[in-house]
Order: structure tokens, then sequence, then C-alpha cells
């Protein structure tokens, strides 16, 4: 996987657009992505310290949507690590900022996600958060135009209490249909599911 190549082409990539835990070559092994559902299902009832990572989460999808590379950053450990699963991962901060430039820029691909499912365990001062992410590539002609995916991020909780990104990894993206599309945009909730 050569992300920097990929990267002058198009700012980052899926399978040639996606952040480095999107990107797989045929021989990685990786679990592609299940198909998108036409209803989500029930959300299991979370704490609210649970509910706290839960937006920071969407803080963070939001740090991309709305192109703040600095908001992006603040939600980033020092040392984090992303693509946790490859054999070299982008290490810290400064890096995976670097290498979500395009993404976070979003001029040729918008990428979306949020929680569905968010975990505390341990001392409480770690926590898991999971759930769908759809690639929109922005070029009128594009095919596949929408490719959906899934992320999983472990939080730790920082010396000032707030939630950083350690780890990040995800599912290969698949093409995705328009109704997918839809139906990923129909499951998304701001609310957490409080207990």
């Amino acid at each position: 996987m050569r992300a920097t190549a990929r990267a002058a082409c198009l700012g980052l990539s899926l399978l040639a657009f996606a952040p480095a835990w999107a990107q797989a070559d045929a021989n990685s092994g990786a679990k592609p992505a299940t198909p998108a559902p036409d209803a989500a299902p029930p959300l299991t009832p979370l704490s609210d310290e649970e509910c706290a990572v839960w937006a920071r989460e969407l803080s963070f999808a939001r740090s991309v949507a709305e192109h703040d590379t600095k908001a992006f950053a603040s939600h980033l450990h020092a040392q984090a690590a992303f693509g946790a699963g490859r054999p070299q991962p982008t290490r810290g901060r400064e890096r995976v900022v670097e290498q979500w430039a395009g993404l976070i820029e979003g001029k040729t691909l918008r990428l979306r996600w949020y929680p569905t499912r968010v975990t505390i365990g341990g001392d409480g001062e770690v926590a898991w958060s999971t759930g769908p992410a759809l690639y929109h590539k922005l070029d009128p002609g594009a095919e596949p135009r929408y490719s959906i995916g899934a992320y999983q991020s472990v939080w730790r909780r920082d010396g000032d209490g707030a939630w950083k990104i350690v780890f990040d990894d995800g599912l290969t993206p698949r093409p995705a249909t328009e109704a997918e599309a839809m139906a990923f945009e129909r499951g998304r909730r701001e609310d957490c599911p409080r207990r």
C-alpha cells in the first residue's frame, strides 16, 4: 500500500480514496463491510460516560464535515495510531492529520460516519466506538458514487478529561447503492440512547 502515491492523486483514498484504515489490497485478508440494513436495529442503552464518548465521536465526524483541521486534530491523542490493524499504521497526531488532509478538505470525496455502539471498559478511562461510514465521490460521473464501510475507534480519557482517539481502524468499504446511502443517512442519530 502506497498511501503517499494515492494521496497525490486524490488527497486520500478509499481503496484509492479513503484513509489508511480503509485501504486494502487483494491479499490483505480484510473483511468487506456488511450491507447497510434498510432499518437500523434498536440501539443498546448507554451510560452517561458512554454517551460522552458518543458525543465526542459525533464531534469528530463533524470536524471532517465542516472541513476543520484544527478540530479534527483536537480529537487525536498525540500518539494515535490509525490503520491500527495494518502492519505499518499511521502513527502520531501530525502524521494522521497530514494523511487525512484530502478528506478533511472534502473537495473530491466526502466521508461521513456516526456511532452505533460505545463501550467503556477497564478502569473507565478507555472506550471503544463503532459504526458505519459512508464515502461519497463528488465527481458527478464517478462510479461507484457511494461506498460503505465501518470504523472502530479506541478512545482514552486525557489528563484534562477529554476523550482522545488512540487507535482507529475499520472494514474495507464496498460499493453501495443510492438506496443504501439513504439508509445510512436515516440511521444517523445525534441523541445518545441513554440508560
